[in-house]
Parts: structure tokens; sequence; C-alpha cells
């Protein structure tokens, strides 16, 4: 019998970790995870150098400190996008306790990361001259080296203070009274507070869990695009002073919204295994010595789905399968290629100047990518290259696709519980929020809740 659960070792459920016994350390607290520790995170494509795995934990997704443990760290700290966090618990509360997360990260490793802000005014300014709208908010940059010192530092601080079970999948979940049942593979826990924080790679199972318990879910988005992958020379007029800019365009054909999204300067492209599909994302790193000669960011397209469609996620991950299936993984294309209707060969890949920082199958995105949001993403790049010319150039590669899969809204209240009550739902699997800044100030919220 514990005091609480967690069910995810993320951002959301760490912090909340953190929070509850820092402040509590007497109670008893059980966290369950279902990928590996820290330091087993490993990926077969790096440590063996394989093109694909299907790794049943996949340690770039899954494991203590989740999807954002193998990030390049990046916190927004805004209440413009991210998430929606603040219509549940407050404007300002958002903010002040995305502002606690940040103190707490310097605290654990991160005091030398530069804090920037996109509050300026002639960037700004150039960017409205061209219908681009560059969002406010102070981003906290670690990367992905300065990010797992952090981890380990969090790790060390919680883990004599509590029970940690890696490699422990939650199979199913009863109440009785006031006494929440965990099952397991290996054995059933009890408690009598459950916090449910398993992130994007669980959406599922929550899914389930909530129609279990008759919880209300709404889910009508996913964003689909690409990774963008030049030479660091283009945007660095930019990322030198804003770092991550997050840029929406709407678009003239079809008035859709396109957006910048994880911009790492001097970075990587990366994969993200969802165990069904491979897709694609980026990661940067803090250590100049790991620095590459160019920078990624993802174009995404909104798409929002009306009556009576409601699997936006399983429509995403049937144009991710599709790709995986014609590229036995991530294609990846010129830009010019694109526009003139050709696909990207092997042949034509040797003459490109753009040196790709991942290993992908040169392809052709237009027999993936559905014409409207590829049409967007086009748009989008000529609307980008009038503010950092030569984004549009020939050589500038698109990786595909990238997907941004958003939990189900799950029904919950200004404390962030459930209609069942001490179940509470956290982080990016609450639908609720989007990023790391807010799905970590989540768990402090609720942590505190329950320390009164």
């Amino acid at each position: 019998m514990y005091d609480i659960i967690i069910v995810g070792a993320g951002a959301a459920g760490v912090f909340c970790a953190y929070e509850l016994l820092k402040n509590n350390p007497n109670q008893k607290v059980l966290m369950l995870e279902k990928g590996f520790p820290l330091d087993k995170r490993t990926c077969p494509k790096k440590t063996k150098g394989i093109k694909e795995c299907r790794c049943k934990t996949c340690s770039i997704m899954e494991g203590f400190y989740g999807a954002g443990g193998f990030s390049d760290g990046k916190y927004n700290i805004t209440n413009n996008f991210g998430g929606d966090l603040f219509e549940y618990i407050g404007y300002d509360k958002a903010l002040e306790l995305m502002w606690e997360v940040d103190k707490i990260n310097i605290s654990m490793g991160g005091e030398s990361a530069k804090l920037y802000s996109t509050g300026n005014s002639d960037l700004k300014r150039k960017a409205l001259k061209h219908d681009l709208h560059l969002l406010d908010a102070q981003v906290r940059h670690l990367g992905t080296d300065r990010n797992l010192v952090i981890a380990s530092n969090m790790y060390d601080f919680i883990k004599d203070k509590m029970d940690i079970e890696f490699l422990t999948e939650v199979t199913d979940i009863h109440k009785s009274e006031e006494i929440f049942t965990v099952d397991t593979a290996k054995t059933s826990y009890q408690s009598k507070k459950l916090i449910v924080a398993t992130g994007r790679t669980g959406s599922k199972w929550i899914g389930n869990l909530c129609n279990k318990f008759g919880i209300n879910t709404k889910n009508n988005r996913v964003d689909i695009g690409v990774r963008v992958e030049l030479p660091a020379l283009i945007f660095k007029h930019i990322t030198d002073e804003v770092y991550e800019s997050k840029i929406v365009y709407k678009t003239q054909k079809y008035n859709d919204m396109v957006r910048t999204f994880c911009m790492n300067p001097y970075g990587e492209v990366v994969t993200e295994n969802y165990g069904d599909i491979v897709t694609v994302n980026g990661h940067s790193y803090a250590d100049p010595k790991l620095h590459t000669d160019n920078t990624n960011f993802a174009l995404l397209v909104t798409n929002r789905f009306t009556e009576p469609f409601k699997n936006s996620n399983e429509y995403g991950e049937s144009i991710a399968k599709l790709s995986n299936m014609l590229g036995g993984g991530v294609l990846m294309q010129r830009f010019g290629d694109l526009v003139k209707g050709r696909r990207s060969s092997a042949r034509r890949m040797k003459k490109c100047f753009t040196q790709p920082t991942m290993e992908a199958t040169p392809g052709d995105l237009s027999l993936v990518i559905p014409k409207r949001q590829l049409d967007d993403i086009i748009e989008m790049i000529y609307a980008l290259d009038k503010i950092a010319p030569g984004t549009a150039n020939e050589d500038t590669l698109l990786y595909g696709v990238e997907v941004k899969f958003y939990n189900s809204k799950i029904e919950v209240d200004s404390n962030l519980e459930t209609c069942v009550k001490g179940l509470y739902v956290l982080g990016d699997c609450s639908g609720v929020t989007h990023s790391l800044s807010q799905a970590a100030a989540s768990g402090i919220y609720v942590a505190r809740i329950l320390n009164q």
C-alpha cells in the first residue's frame, strides 16, 4: 500500500515526485515506468549502427525522464504555445510554475544554459512584413547533453526517497471504494491517490483507461509536416538571437495554419519510434564540439476534424505508415526536387551541397503527404525565404514525415483531477500540455495540492 502511485517517469511524473518528496519526505510514493533507467537508455541505431529498429521499449521515447530526456531540452516559458495549462489553473499561476521549473533545472545542473527571448521588435517587424507571426516566449535551451545531466541529478534526488520500478508496464487499474489497485505483469500495487503521466506514447493506453472509468475525452487535432534541414548560416541571424523561433503563417491558398516547431541550431535530425511507426524529429547539443553545420526545424500543418470523424491520431499514423512503407523508415527529399515534381535519388543526393545529418531514404514526399498539406509546406518555405534567404534553396532537405500526436484532451477540473476521485492526469498524456515546461509545471502543481 502506497500513499501515491505515479505511472510514468517523464517530465510531469519526475517533477511531481520531486515536489512531493522535497516538502514531505515521509510519504510513501511509488513510480512505475515502462522503459529503462536513464543509464540503460541506449538506441541500437547509435550503438549498433543499424538503420531500423522496432524495440519493444523505445529508449528515445520511453524511460526515466521520458521523451524529454533525449530531446534537446528546450523549455519554453510561455502560455502562447505548448499547451493550455493556463485554462485550468490560471494564466499567472501557469507562468509562475514554469519559472519554478526553470529554477529547478538551473539548480540541477543547468546554471550555464542561456535564456533567450523572442521579444525582438526588429525580427517581429520584419516577419510581419511578410505575414509571418513570431510568437513571444522566453526559452531556456539546455541541450541534449546538459539535459541528461539534469535528469541524472533529479534521479539522484528522488531515488532514495521513493520506490521506482523500471521495465514495469501497467496492464490494468481498478478502484474499490477509496483504494486504487494497479496491476502489472510482475505484481499488483495499491494506493490512495493515483497520478497518470504516461506522455504521448501512452495515448492509446490512457484512452482505454478513460473508457473504462467513463472519463470524457475529446480529440480532433493532429499536426502533419516535415523536418527541414539547411545550412546553419541561413538562420544564424535568427537563432543567435532568439534560438527557438515559433513562427506561424496562414497560407493564402487554403487559409491553413502552418508553424515552425522545435528549431535546432547546429543540430541533427533523429527518428522517433512509436512502436508501429517511425517519425522524424531533431536534437541539438550545448557542447560546441557536438555541433553540426546544419540547422533543422519542423514545419507542421494543423489539422482539425469535424464530426463524425474522431480518429485524428490514426489519420496521422496512416500517413507515417505510408512513409515507412515507401522508405523503409524516414524519407528524404531535396526541396528543388519536390517543386520540380521529381523524386530525390541517391545520384542526386551525391550532388547535394547540404549534407544530411541522418541516414534516410531518398524519395518523393508527394507520394506520402496529402496535396493540401504539401502545398501549405511549400508556401511556408517560400514565405520563410523572405526573412531567411536561402530557405527555399534547391538543396534544402525535407525529411518526412513528422507527426505531432495530441492525446485526447481528458476532462479534468482545476486540480487536474478526473471525475474519478483521487485520479489525476498530468503532462502531455492529458492533452492539456504539449511541452516540457508545461508538463513539468503540471507535476509541481498537483504535488502541492496533494501535500496540503
